[in-house]
């Protein structure tokens, strides 16, 4: 997987209804039709991040069209975990219309924040998929919150969760490579299938992963548990947990 890798969808990536982003989800699909990519997940953020958009933004996304600019968008949201219980901070009967649930740890709303032992967190992991219907674990590599990979591998292969390769963690040292090549290991090792994303923040990083491309190949890691690189294999994917959404 060499030679300036696009994925064909791109899962986890913001919109200004996130304020500490700076792109529309036209301007998103606009650049992302120009490259490609064939379908966006929108996943602002949920209502524990202190920019977050109001619990309507969630509620309303129906209105939006399957395609705009011809890109497909699969309507979502990176829920938070809140803490070590596998609670989410969007409440069960909003998360009922939203098609791609992302559900990732940060640090910034845990108050008295201290790094847990891996765990603990996974722990926190296994309660989270058994309270909610998780399409993707986002940014789990990130160094604040260690796994085991071997169980939290183990389970997302049972239930069909996809373990996040992200782009902007790995730019940005929060997800240090030793951790990702553990990941990608484990995966590798069980067969566990992951998502390549950007969590892009403006329409200009959509889909670019440079970083994520270098470190795949050096693993050798198998092309086929990319189920976002080809969009005929995302749409399988997608189909066996949401069979009335079109891709």
């Amino acid at each position: 997987m060499t030679g300036g890798f696009v994925p064909e969808a791109d899962l986890h990536t913001h919109t200004v209804a996130s304020t500490h982003a700076y792109s529309t989800i036209t301007e998103n699909c606009t650049y992302a039709a120009q490259i490609g990519v064939k379908c966006i997940a929108l996943t602002d953020h949920g209502m524990a991040m202190p920019d977050s958009p109001h619990v309507w933004h969630i509620e309303n996304m129906r209105i939006l069209p399957r395609k705009i600019c011809g890109v497909t968008v699969l309507k979502g949201v990176e829920a938070n975990i809140l803490d070590y219980e596998g609670r989410l901070d969007v409440p069960e009967k909003h998360l009922a219309g939203v098609e791609w649930l992302v559900a990732s740890y940060h640090r910034y709303y845990m108050e008295n924040f201290s790094v847990a032992d891996p765990k603990t967190v996974t722990d926190g992991y296994l309660k989270l998929f058994e309270r909610y219907n998780v399409d993707l674990v986002g940014h789990p590599t990130i160094k604040n919150f260690p796994a085991d990979w071997d169980i939290l591998v183990k389970a997302a292969k049972e239930r069909g969760i996809l373990l996040e390769l992200n782009e902007s963690s790995v730019a940005t040292g929060k997800s240090p490579k030793e951790n990702v090549r553990a990941m990608l290991a484990a995966c590798k090792k069980y067969g566990c299938s992951v998502s390549v994303d950007s969590d892009a923040h403006f329409w200009s990083a959509i889909a670019k992963v440079p970083l994520s491309e270098r470190i795949l190949s050096e693993a050798d890691f198998p092309s086929e548990l990319v189920v976002n690189a080809d969009i005929g294999r995302l749409r399988e994917w997608v189909h066996k947990k949401h069979p009335d959404i079109e891709i």
